[in-house]
């Protein structure tokens, strides 16, 4: 499995979608206050589903680029050149006030009205940018994103115009979701560098160099960005000066953003394991070993941080005692983000579903379908 991983992964590293190998994993959910689920499906549509009564919402599907040549290879097409009949949106919907947002590989960001998904507005207006494989972050009443062509955009959430004097460049593409605290925005990308910036107008605050491509959401902690790279390293970084606190080298590549509970990070790698680690010092509390690698964001449930290993296992560690226990096997892998809510575990997969799990029982509730 590990080597399998590594093969997708160099590829994806070296050349990109460009070149025929297009992103691994999908899109997370996001819940709103009043109990409504967004996510992107697999056929490139919004999908907002009612956690009460389970009934659903369907937007119009995102548009394909049709330029022969242009991207290629985006799930679902027919092939590299070609126009594909459906857009992968692979970053996790942002939702704040009536409005849901969502960024598609099509190379367009768009706006919907949360309460019947009709658009709201689209950017650009005309034409398409290069693939969007992150997801948004909301800071200020900007919409803040990172491109495959290496730049970073800001929107006005209301409008979609767009914000700041120019772009801010990076040195190859962004696939990363950026995080954002007070005033800075952190963004990693594949030019081996997470970036802070200025929310207000782009400006470079300072950047730290890694070993290897970036494209983890960083997680902001107590003025400390731990952020994962393909360098097989997990970094922390102050957060004000961007000076290295401390580093811990995996067996294999951190992917996944990292959770951390109480005085510990929990940061699971594609070595097979999740690394239990003092937050202040990288000191290793523990190793915990799984059946498979770790590509997807776990989530805090109660006490208990669930996380899932790319084979389809989920499982359960208890912060206590850091003992990890197997809850289901749901078959399939998972790449894609967990979400949590009111102690059910939401896991999209690649069969256009959402699995759903009881965090505490372990029980496998009937999954909602995404389809149209």
């Amino acid at each position: 499995m590990l080597l399998v991983v590594a093969i997708i992964a160099v590829g994806l590293v070296s050349t990109g979608c460009i070149r025929g190998v297009a992103p691994v994993g999908w899109s997370g959910g996001t819940v709103s206050n009043n109990g409504t689920l967004f996510v992107g499906s697999s056929e490139g549509r919004l999908v907002a589903i009612n956690l009460t009564d389970e009934s659903r919402q369907l937007a119009e599907p995102l548009i394909p680029v049709t330029q022969p040549g242009m991207f290629g290879c985006a799930p679902g097409g027919g092939g590299c050149g070609t126009a594909v009949p459906r857009v992968a949106i692979y970053g996790t919907p942002v939702v704040a006030g009536d409005l849901v947002y969502i960024a598609g590989y099509n190379g367009k960001i768009y706006a919907y009205n949360i309460s019947n998904l009709t658009a709201r507005w689209v950017y650009p207006r005309e034409g398409n940018l290069q693939p969007f494989v992150g997801g948004l972050v909301l800071a200020q009443g900007k919409l803040i994103v990172g491109g495959s062509d290496g730049k970073v955009y800001a929107l006005d959430a209301a409008t979609g115009d767009l914000l700041w004097k120019e772009p801010f460049t990076t040195g190859d593409k962004i696939w990363a979701t950026p995080a954002v605290d007070g005033d800075t925005v952190y963004i990693g990308s594949f030019d081996k560098k997470l970036y802070a910036l200025n929310v207000s107008n782009g400006n470079k605050k300072w950047e730290f160099v890694t070993g290897g491509a970036i494209i983890s959401t960083p997680l902001v902690q107590n003025d400390t960005i731990y952020i994962g790279s393909f360098d097989r390293n997990l970094y922390a970084v102050n957060a004000g000066n961007g000076n290295l606190k401390w580093k811990f080298t995996g067996k294999s590549w951190f992917w996944a953003e990292p959770v951390v509970y109480s005085d510990n990070i929990y940061a699971g790698c594609l070595d097979g394991n999740v690394y239990v680690l003092k937050a202040a010092t990288g000191e290793k509390v523990k190793a915990l070993e799984l059946k498979s690698g770790v590509s997807s964001r776990p989530v805090i449930v109660d006490s208990s941080v669930v996380v899932a290993a790319r084979s389809g296992i989920i499982y359960s560690i208890n912060t206590a005692s850091q003992e990890i226990k197997q809850i289901v096997d749901i078959k399939t892998d998972i790449d894609g983000p967990l979400t949590a809510f009111e102690g059910i575990v939401y896991i999209h997969t690649q069969a256009l579903e959402l699995q759903r799990i009881n965090a505490a029982s372990g029980a496998l509730l009937r999954p909602i379908s995404l389809k149209s």
